[in-house]
């Protein structure tokens, strides 16, 4: 059992959903986010999912994307990103969001040895398809690295029990056919397309996309065994107390969980 299956179990039998924190890698610089990671994880954040940027974003939204580009600009490498991970502790866990293109060149398994080495217990792979997964997938499951698919509300039944058979973190559930950062589902939506998920399997479902105030953790929490929260964070990351302002919106979405 991973970190991140560890994780779930744990909360499972605490009777608690995840609060989810996304974070940019080097925006503004790395040193702000080495900086910036244990105040998130002290601030409440049971997992922190640490985006590596890339030049063409799948499905992030503007906000994301600028703050990927003022990264880029920095001209940060992924071996930049693993030795300021491995340089910082915190008490969450901590997972890449990172692009197949960047693994697949990096190298699958030079990527998990490294994530590993950097106390990065997974990866939510976000433009993967299942069909081209089974490699990353066998390799994640032999290095006990927790590897999450996305499922969307157009995915089919038949092909959503493939994703969540190849998943060996948690299943991430996109709640709205879009981008990052869109308006949030209906909860009848997110009702109805978790009833569906669990009824083809039993793994932690993460919801994201679109969520971005307390009630609205509040309002998707009973449907899901974890929120994500991404952009709303992001934002801050522009303002002169991003430092503290961070942190302290981590506290505010994490008591929507109450």
């Amino acid at each position: 059992m991973n970190t991140i299956q560890e994780l779930f179990a744990r909360l499972k039998t605490e009777g608690r959903t995840a609060f989810i924190p996304f974070l940019p890698a080097g925006d503004p610089d790395l040193a702000f986010t080495g900086e910036l990671l244990p105040k998130v994880s002290e601030a409440g954040a049971d997992l922190i999912e640490i985006g590596f940027p890339f030049s063409d974003p799948i499905a992030d939204g503007p906000v994301i994307q600028e703050s990927y580009t003022r990264a880029l600009a920095k001209r940060i490498k992924v071996d930049d990103i693993f030795a300021m991970l491995k340089s910082v502790e915190c008490t969450a866990p901590r997972m890449a969001m990172a692009s197949y293109s960047l693994i697949w060149k990096y190298g699958p398994e030079r990527f998990i040895a490294a994530a590993l080495a950097a106390n990065v217990a997974g990866a939510v792979v976000p433009d993967l398809p299942v069909e081209e997964a089974e490699s990353l997938s066998k390799l994640a499951a032999e290095r006990d690295f927790a590897l999450t698919l996305l499922v969307t509300p157009t995915t089919s039944p038949e092909r959503a029990a493939t994703i969540m058979k190849a998943c060996t973190g948690f299943v991430y559930v996109v709640s709205v056919v879009g981008i990052t950062g869109n308006q949030s589902a209906a909860i009848e939506t997110i009702a109805a397309l978790t009833t569906k998920l669990r009824n083809l399997s039993d793994k932690p479902l993460c919801l994201g996309f679109g969520i971005n105030t307390p009630e609205q953790v509040n309002a998707f929490a009973p449907y899901a065994d974890g929120i994500i929260v991404g952009s709303a964070l992001v934002k801050k990351l522009t303002t002169p107390d991003a430092m503290a302002a961070i942190p302290t919106l981590v506290r505010e979405l994490r008591a929507g969980l109450r």
